[in-house]
């Protein structure tokens, strides 16, 4: 029988080291992602078209040993499963998150268990995939989060300041009260989005287009990210004042002084 692409491969190799494609979104550097999978046939497949769109690839078949690459040699970008043996994907997410805030991270949920990918986002996730899904797929929103998150073309945007928010676009910081806010990489580009519209509501879809770039996708996303941001900018997050809910609309950010300035 003829072995189709994407054969099981071996748990726990070493990275595969392709050539250079020119296709990464580190200048002269191979982006490495793991992959968190236990299931071999998938892990396989997802590594070989990673590999081929110029990834340098690690494996892993449960959360320990994900922890335990990760601690030794921070990846570029995780790609993980949710259903994980030894620990759950959704733990892994979350001390990930505190190993690397501004890891980028797609998680892997079952097709239709909205609970599993509300939840991955709410430990930090960037993005998820369900399952069965498109390589092609994965691969594309594993290059978005990247891109994000690696951006080489500096903003010229200037500081965005409400009150004591300071959201600066070039250096991908934002303090509020002088301390620094660990955010998402997408929970960043919500926040700086929203911060540049003041006054304007969005509906989920619009803020999905604007802020992922998807054409279509569950919107349950963009509420999970709103909530995880009013957590971290607002004094009372079950009141917020900043971004406010607008009814049968979406969300729409009311700055604290009457004009926003640039720092």
């Amino acid at each position: 029988m003829r072995r189709r692409r994407g054969a099981i491969g071996v748990s726990g190799k070493k990275a595969l080291r392709p050539r250079a494609t020119g296709r990464s979104s580190l200048v002269g550097v191979t982006p490495r992602v793991l992959v968190v999978e236990d299931d071999a046939t998938v892990r396989e497949i997802t590594r070989r078209y990673l590999g081929d769109a110029g990834y340098a690839v690690d494996e892993a078949a449960d959360g320990p040993s994900a922890l335990r690459a990760a601690r030794a040699d921070a990846p570029d970008a995780v790609v993980l499963d949710v259903m994980l043996p030894g620990l759950s994907g959704l733990e892994v997410c979350r001390v990930l998150r505190e190993l690397h805030p501004g890891l980028p991270i797609v998680m892997l949920s079952a097709l239709g268990n909205e609970g599993d990918r509300v939840a991955g986002l709410e430990f930090g996730a960037d993005d998820y995939v369900t399952k069965p899904f498109s390589a092609r797929e994965l691969v594309l929103r594993v290059a978005a989060v990247l891109r994000r998150s690696t951006a080489t073309t500096p903003s010229t945007e200037a500081p965005l300041v409400d009150g004591d928010l300071v959201v600066d676009p070039s250096a991908r910081t934002a303090r509020r009260d002088d301390a620094a806010l660990s955010l998402t990489g997408r929970e960043f580009d919500l926040l700086a989005f929203l911060l540049a519209h003041p006054g304007r509501a969005y509906n989920r879809a619009e803020l999905l287009a604007e802020v992922w770039g998807w054409e279509f996708g569950d919107q349950s996303t963009v509420t999970v990210h709103v909530r995880r941001l009013r957590e971290k900018i607002e004094p009372d997050p079950t009141r917020p004042r900043r971004i406010a809910t607008v009814w049968g609309t979406g969300y729409r950010y009311d700055p604290s002084e009457p004009e926003m300035v640039a720092e």
